[in-house]
């Protein structure tokens, strides 16, 4: 063979992604080793290196012919089973057998904790004739950088000792074997890789020595005759030679002595949380499967950093035109990982996730809708419950004493701006927890008043009391409207139900000015097919009211919650043989077809097991712990044997050419991190008796002591048409402004100079509380810095007082 030797076929055939459907996920504990692996159907899938937020391996594994007539693909020819090397130990075994019967593979997968390396201890054994019959390979597919394509790959070695490379733009791999290499070969995907090769001829005849510039794999034969047992080293560094020296020095430590670290470090670990849930049936148990997947999904280089998936959704159909898939950073979900964490006793953790928001804050006061672990935005939209986050986990922090009270109290300018972001954007958010449409939703809402009220408790405590106040009084006016943003009585649906009414899924924009009543406010669904996504606000509802309850705005048993739970269950439960779940919302299309085939911007959306995690903690907070309980199981048992969460299930008839069946993994990304999180919280909520999270400020305002607000809003993006009698009327506004007004059709006009809040709003308070219903209040503007009139009149009429 001759290394100069170019494959043909340049560049391959377009590049994707692997499947989203993990069983396993791990790195080493400690921050001697940059890479994080996966795998799925037997093999390893995406490796990260050097970030977790960047894949340089696609997948990698084994292919056994006969040399004549046999081929064997280990990841779609073997019934694959996987086990945790120990609990709570990201480690695997995994043991392939061949669906005809004719051999069986055995690997053993960790980090190298010392170096960037992944190490696969494989055994093969013939279950039918002799070692000597069969011929065994290893297939390795190089995505370097989040790339498929411009991969570069060759064979060669490293000090004399061969191995197969690739590098792409200062990212390397190296592949090396303990046991001898018979034949290497470079080549391009569906072309002249060794894939094609062996399907085609049963033993490696091609020995390209370089592939450049494409979608490019390698293959090594591996020499059996000394042996069935073999380690392979695959390497990492920003070129060939770095990769390999890791390579080989990681082949020289051998395989054991790198384990006995790894297990110790995460056992070290392990007993350093609190002790919750109990063991399953496999080697670790549920709670410590979560608290393995949260750990593992941080960064090393960007501490605090947590990604929410170490996983491409539907990624066989995704290829380079989406690089960031799930390993991206939500504020949302490093938010529900981090207080998971917090819950089962880790504290380090949080305070580096503070220090991570802290650094990525904009200076305006808001976080990205995601991000890479260096801040760089991904999306565009804005989701003013992932600016609330940070305020949430800051509080959760400042209540365990185990943390630095002064460390948190440093972070009061971060959740000064992000209160301001909160304040001058809300109460309407750009875009839902979901990541589809702008209004108000309960979700949203809660997360906002929440944390509003943390923010006036820091205020008070970094001597800002009118701050304070101001952020009190804006919380206690967005709560006490919930009901007349998002509350929907007489409608269709609650009389199919038999119900008053219910809290609806999301109230447009424009319902804050009252002008367009709910009940006829139109939305639009944008995962689905065109044509096809406009609905009644009305019609649709979403298991975001529980939200109400879990944050402490409202008691769950008060009726309005009441209704909108029978909703809940009657349009979005659903039964599968592991127990029940439920839908986001209605009319969802973020889920496969109904033919199985992957999301593709439409679809059928499915249930999410991180469901029964939200309604379990509403059962505990109504006091319905055996229910809770029960609710944790089918949680557990929608994991199923690999303990990894899904983001959703399959729900409908089974689709068995695509492994689609009711109660297992769909094809959305597994393990989510953040249905892992709610598991933790759940674990430690049902050992508390109490909601671990539900911020105790709203419970004693709202819950204890009823606080209902004395001032009513008008803003210019929100004009107000009526006032509630009692209330004073707020005009809040951007600049410094004079109100000029009058309560008898500017027969008698009065001018109130605006207050400045201290966060970027201007206030003034006009006496309204003691006029009857039916007054009118015209009022105009003069622009204090421009010296200019508005030159319109606006007016607010007096109207019954709010229920």
């Amino acid at each position: 063979m001759n290394n100069s030797d170019h494959a043909p076929g340049k560049p391959g055939v377009a590049p994707h992604w692997t499947t989203s459907r993990k069983n396993g996920v791990g790195t080493a504990r400690g921050l001697g080793s940059h890479v994080w692996f996966t795998t799925s159907h037997g093999i390893l899938g995406e490796i990260y290196y050097p970030r977790i937020d960047r894949a340089s391996v696609k997948d990698m594994g084994m292919l056994v012919t006969d040399g004549d007539s046999f081929f064997s693909e280990e990841k779609t020819d073997t019934n694959s089973k996987v086990s945790w090397i120990k609990e709570g130990v990201p480690g695997f075994r995994i043991v392939n057998t061949c669906k005809e019967g004719r051999y069986f593979i055995e690997k053993l997968i960790i980090a190298d904790p010392h170096r960037h390396v992944v190490l696969q201890k494989t055994i093969f054994k013939p279950l039918e004739g002799s070692i000597d019959d069969y011929h065994l390979y290893v297939l390795l597919a190089p995505h370097l950088g989040n790339h498929g394509m411009g991969n570069n790959a060759r064979v060669g070695d490293f000090k004399g000792v061969p191995m197969l490379m690739a590098e792409r733009d200062g990212y390397a791999l190296a592949l090396a074997c303990s046991a001898p290499w018979l034949r290497r070969s470079a080549g391009y995907v569906g072309v002249s890789d060794g894939w094609q090769d062996l399907n085609a001829h049963k033993r490696m005849q091609w020995e390209y020595g370089c592939a450049d510039d494409g979608n490019v794999a390698l293959t090594g034969e591996i020499d059996l005759s000394n042996g069935r047992e073999f380690l392979l080293a695959l390497g990492f560094g920003r070129n060939a030679n770095e990769a390999a020296h890791r390579a080989r020095s990681s082949l020289a430590e051998g395989f054991e002595a790198c384990r006995v670290l790894y297990e110790k470090e995460w056992t070290d670990w392990q007993k350093s949380l609190r002790a919750l849930g109990s063991r399953g049936k496999s080697k670790s148990s549920p709670y410590r499967v979560s608290t393995a997947v949260l750990a593992t999904h941080e960064s090393k280089d960007f501490q605090g950093g947590t990604i929410a998936s170490l996983s491409f959704p539907w990624g066989e159909v995704h290829g380079d035109k989406d690089q960031g898939g799930y390993h991206l950073v939500w504020p949302r979900d490093a938010y529900e990982t981090a207080s998971a964490l917090l819950s089962a006793g880790a504290t380090d953790e949080v305070t580096r996730a503070l220090n991570f928001f802290e650094t990525t804050q904009e200076p305006d006061g808001h976080w990205p809708q995601n991000m890479w672990l260096d801040g760089i935005r991904f999306w565009k939209n804005i989701q003013l419950d992932e600016t609330a986050a940070p305020i949430l986990l800051l509080d959760l922090a400042r209540r365990n004493e185990r943390v630095d009270a002064a460390e948190l109290k440093r972070l009061w300018p971060m959740v000064r701006k992000a209160a301001a972001y909160i304040v001058q954007t809300g109460p309407s958010t750009p875009e839902d927890r979901w990541e589809e449409d702008a209004g108000l939703t309960a979700y949203s809402l809660a997360c906002m008043i929440a944390a509003l009220l943390i923010a006036a408790d820091m205020a008070d405590s970094n001597k800002e009391q009118r701050l304070g106040t101001y952020l009190r009084e804006t919380a206690d006016a967005w709560n006490d409207s919930i009901e007349r943003w998002t509350y929907v009585q007489n409608t269709e649906l609650a009389a199919k139900v038999g119900v008053k009414g219910y809290y609806l899924r999301i109230a447009p924009p424009e319902t804050l000015s009252g002008k367009t009543p709910v009940t006829d406010a139109k939305f639009n669904i944008p995962n689905l097919p065109a044509g096809r996504g406009t609905f009644t606000a009305s019609e649709i509802v979403s298991v975001d009211a529980l939200a109400l309850v879990r944050f402490g705005l409202r008691a769950a048993d008060d009726p309005k919650i009441r209704n909108t739970v029978r909703v809940i269950d009657a349009v979005l439960k659903v039964e599968t043989p592991k127990g029940p779940s439920w839908h986001r919302y209605n009319h969802d299309g973020y889920g496969e077809h109904a033919d199985g085939s992957p999301f593709d911007g439409a679809g059928i959306g499915r249930i999410w097991p991180l469901f029964a995690g939200e309604r379990a903690h509403f059962e505990l907070a109504a006091g319905n712990k055996k229910k809770a309980r029960r609710l944790l199981g089918v949680m557990e048992a929608l994991a199923g044997d690999s303990g990894l969460i899904s983001e959703q299930v399959w729900d409908s008839a089974p689709v068995r050419e695509k492994d689609l069946r009711p109660g297992r993994p769909s094809g959305s990304a597994r393990p989510l991190v953040w249905a892992h999180a709610e598991h933790v919280k759940l674990l430690r909520s049902l050992k508390d008796g109490a909601v671990f999270d539900m911020p105790p400020q709203t419970v004693k305002r709202y819950l204890v002591h009823h606080k209902h607000s004395s001032h009513f809003p008008w803003r210019f993006e929100a004009q107000i048409r009526e006032l509630p009698k009692g209330l004073t009327l707020r005009i809040e506004t951007s600049a410094t402004t004079t109100v000029h007004w009058s309560i008898d059709d500017w027969e008698n006009a009065k001018d109130t100079r605006s207050c400045d809040s201290g966060i970027g709003l201007f206030v003034t308070d006009l006496p309204t509380k003691s006029l009857p219903i039916g007054a009118r209040i015209v009022f105009t503007f003069h622009w204090c810095d421009a010296n200019r009139w508005e030159g319109k009149d606006f007016s607010v009429v007096v109207a019954a007082a709010l229920t």
